[in-house]
């Protein structure tokens, strides 16, 4: 006879018992198996030409660990993390607080994903998000920032009736085709024509440019990263309040890409709570708010845009997607947010970067290839430029020549080798290093950090020395490419 609470539940007693039974499907076991084939998987069945990048500058270490601001390599050599998954580590790797709400999530056995029914988990991050932009009102969910940004573009067409699309030099908004309409940077458009038709660019941080592209009445939305990823460029105090007023005048939504300086990043919860009075159309967030475990991305957006795109009920899913509203991703934005709350990182963002701008702000009195240190909160910019003794600025002209932006990896590569520090450039062909760590750094990883960035800057400036002998080495990799100007 069949058991009636295993039938009820619509599992067999066969299922039942294998469940009770089975030993743990043990992944961790699964890739220490397989460990030594990591970049011959990737190069067979994934992408072969970033294998060849990371063998190429020495970056094939093999990252086997990682545990809130340090990764760890198959050497057990640990790393300090500037680069945080582009961002997505805010709250650092693996927070205790985020694997228990997704291991309850999992536990539970939640009714995931009904798509006939609504999710409370999407209901509670939904209203702490608009706590944190209470001019908003509503929460669209989607799987990545890139998701959002599309959402977000579909809602200004709707709410407008308006087609053009508006954004910055130098933006970055994503790659999908939308939002890789609005990308600043030619090198990811490249190959990818025709893209979204009536998008187009101004310059950033110009306000007279704005509002001669608005005056047109036919814009829809203008996008703006309130600090530009590629280059983390600033603008002047009033310009995005100038923004909103020019917006407002000419119909315009005002939509602030906040995916990579929202949720703590510039030491406010959003960037643009560094200027008052600016209440945008809409805010565009992913990245932090994952926790760095499942994606999710979230368009806040004023109630009368939502309304008329969701306007009757036969039209109630004219825009959705299928894992958006995910029980485990929304736990995991939930979870996220109680940690930036209870552990007060928004603040520690603050007070580390504002000693770590300090520093390089030193540097760059000092050292001649140091240009410039920008940034807010935990994304800090360091700017190389053109030396002036003769003997810099013939190695220099000779990097530039085979390839803008070469130099910065003089600078990344040894941080990387010699100090454990991993870092990025700030975009291609550019000059600045961007550093993007968990916001939870301590005291002694900004000591870290300094002495390595001023050991390796410092020896920059010595010719010939290791940092331009690589340089030279570099310089034949990009020629034997075909890499260049």
């Amino acid at each position: 006879m069949t058991d009636l609470s295993t039938a009820h539940s619509g599992v067999s007693a066969a299922q039942g018992a294998h469940a009770r039974d089975a030993s743990p499907y043990d992944l961790a076991a699964m890739v220490a198996a397989r460990e030594d084939e990591r970049f011959s998987l990737h190069s067979k069945y994934l992408n072969e030409m970033w294998v060849r990048v990371l063998k190429t500058i020495g970056y094939d270490v093999g990252f086997t660990r990682g545990l809130g601001p340090y990764l760890w390599d198959r050497k057990g050599d640990r790393y300090i993390d500037l680069l945080s998954g582009w961002g997505v580590f805010a709250i650092g790797r693996n927070h205790p607080a985020v694997r228990d709400a997704l291991v309850s999530v999992i536990d539970g056995e939640f009714a995931n994903l009904v798509q006939l029914d609504v999710s409370t988990l999407a209901g509670i991050l939904a209203e702490k998000l608009i706590e944190r932009a209470p001019y908003l009102e509503k929460v669209f969910f989607a799987n990545s920032g890139a998701e959002s940004i599309e959402a977000a573009i579909k809602f200004a067409r709707a709410a407008t009736g308006r087609p053009g699309i508006l954004h910055c030099a130098h933006s970055f908004h994503g790659l999908t085709y939308g939002s890789l309409s609005m990308n600043g940077d030619e090198i990811f458009k490249k190959g990818f024509g025709p893209l979204l038709p009536n998008a187009r660019e101004i310059p950033f941080d110009d306000l007279a440019a704005l509002e001669q592209a608005l005056a047109g009445r036919d814009v829809a939305a203008f996008f703006v990263e309130p600090i530009q990823g590629k280059g983390v460029n600033i603008p002047a105090d009033d310009y995005l309040a100038g923004v909103q007023a020019l917006c407002r005048k000419y119909g315009t939504l005002f939509v602030a890409d906040e995916i990579q300086t929202g949720i703590g990043r510039t030491g406010k919860f959003f960037a643009i709570d560094h200027y008052a009075g600016v209440e945008p159309d809409m805010v565009v967030v992913a990245k932090a708010l994952s926790g760095g475990h499942v994606p999710v991305g979230a368009v806040l957006t004023r109630k009368w845009v939502f309304d008329k795109v969701f306007d009757r009920m036969d039209r109630a899913v004219v825009h959705g997607s299928t894992f958006s509203k995910n029980d485990l991703a929304m736990a995991a934005g939930v979870a996220t947010l109680d940690v930036i709350k209870n552990e007060r990182i928004v603040e520690n963002a603050a007070a580390k970067g504002e000693r770590l701008l300090a520093s390089f702000r030193k540097m760059a009195e000092g050292y001649e290839l140091v240009c410039d240190a920008r940034g807010k909160g935990l994304m800090v910019g360091v700017e190389f430029g053109p030396p002036k003794s003769l003997k810099l600025k013939a190695a220099w002209n000779l990097l530039e020549t085979v390839n803008s932006g070469l130099f910065c990896q003089l600078i990344s590569i040894p941080l990387f080798r010699d100090h454990k520090v991993l870092t990025q450039v700030a975009g291609h062909g550019n000059h600045t290093i961007k550093l993007l760590p968990p916001l939870t750094l301590t005291d002694a990883d900004c000591d870290w950090i300094e002495s390595a960035f001023d050991a390796v800057i410092a020896d920059a400036h010595d010719a010939p020395s290791a940092v331009w002998s690589l340089g030279k080495t570099l310089a034949g990799h990009a020629i034997k490419a075909g890499i260049g100007r």
